[in-house]
């Protein structure tokens, strides 16, 4: 997983053009418009043609569900307004913390996981699940609260709150989603784990590891790892390179580099990366 973050981070930085900015704007709005429309469609046509089938997709050639299922509401009146405004805020926050291009694939990888699972339960059991964006974006707020644990948000506009705690209810619920559900849709969560996993399960095991909870923070001799270091810079053409993104000093010589002090040994990070990236251990 932590290959993963850093290949995805990586891929970011060397194509800055990647993403969507503010796209969680464009899911929030379009789930808000198919709700108004679809409280007039008393026939529910239009959410049917909206939701991802399999079947209507290969077999009919309606090849726009693979993308308009996000645009489907979970529910609607005041509570869909409150959930898009929640929505908004933690895709919002993360693509700020990310960047527009990581926090695109994030959300086309989940897209992606659905897709491909609503498919092979349809090839292989020949039952066409009708699948919204539900899970993602609960899977999103998992990701907000990896990063963020200790922010405080007012419950019902009125009762403070830190987001960890309601990590901990959401997690529940999708545990009782996966109880309560017949197969195959009891496996939806599932796949909207392995989705934030791939993306925050690095720092999520670092966080929960019996080392990091039963052990004291290692004292590093910085000056004896600063020489193994320099030592292993001395035929490179640069000084500097940021174990994360793959940046140097050479190539950005106005790019700020930092050490980390949680990481077994000397280890080098851009200031885009200091903060966010995954601790090395021994």
């Amino acid at each position: 997983m932590k290959n993963i973050m850093r290949r995805i981070d990586r891929f970011c930085i060397t194509h800055p053009g990647f993403g969507i900015p503010n796209l969680i704007m464009f899911i929030v709005v379009g789930n808000a418009v198919v709700w108004l429309f679809g409280a007039m469609d008393t026939a529910k046509l239009l959410i049917g043609a909206l939701s991802f089938s399999a079947e209507a997709v290969f077999t009919k050639g309606q090849i726009w569900r693979l993308v308009t299922f996000v645009l489907v509401p979970e529910q609607g009146g005041l509570a869909l307004l409150l959930m898009l405004y929640f929505y908004y805020f933690i895709g919002k926050t993360l693509e700020n913390q990310w960047g527009a291009g990581k926090f695109t694939i994030y959300y086309l990888c989940g897209m992606l996981f659905n897709v491909l699972y609503g498919t092979l339960i349809w090839l292989v059991t020949g039952l066409d699940m009708r699948l919204d964006a539900s899970y993602i974006n609960l899977s999103m707020f998992f990701a907000f609260a990896t990063l963020f644990p200790e922010t405080v948000v007012l419950l019902f506009f009125l009762i403070p709150i830190k987001i960890k705690w309601l990590a901990y209810v959401d997690a529940a619920f999708f545990l009782f989603e996966m109880i309560v559900n017949p197969f195959p849709i009891n496996l939806l969560p599932v796949v909207a784990i392995l989705n934030y996993l791939m993306f925050c399960g690095g720092w999520l095991f670092d966080r929960i590891s019996p080392q990091r909870l039963k052990q004291k923070k290692k004292t590093i001799d910085f000056k004896k790892a600063a020489k193994q270091y320099n030592q292993r810079q001395e035929n490179k053409p640069y000084s500097r390179k940021c174990e994360v993104c793959g940046r140097t000093d050479r190539d950005y010589p106005n790019l700020e580099f930092r050490f980390c002090s949680k990481c077994a040994g000397y280890h080098c990070f851009c200031i885009d990366h200091i903060n966010s990236h995954v601790h090395f251990k021994d």
